[in-house]
């Protein structure tokens, strides 16, 4: 994962629109995006889900959630 986007300790909107920010900008095709509650989770994966990309996994590490998200094949 060569590009990551960190929203620890923020409430959404704002972890939703950090990665759908890094998404258009970003011409990776993998991140990692971390979060540190359920609802950012969620948000996230939808948000991103959206936009062509898929979350390939989500891991819990502490009370941090690690989104390993990967552009969608057409």
């Amino acid at each position: 994962m060569s590009q990551t986007v960190d929203a620890r300790g923020l409430s959404c909107p704002q972890p939703v629109l950090m990665a759908l920010d890094a998404i258009k900008k970003s011409q990776e095709t993998e991140m990692e995006v971390f979060v540190d509650t359920e609802a950012s989770r969620e948000n996230v994966s939808r948000a991103v889900e959206s936009q062509g990309w898929k979350v390939e996994s989500i891991a819990i590490e502490g009370e941090t959630f690690r989104l390993e998200i990967r552009k969608a094949a057409k």
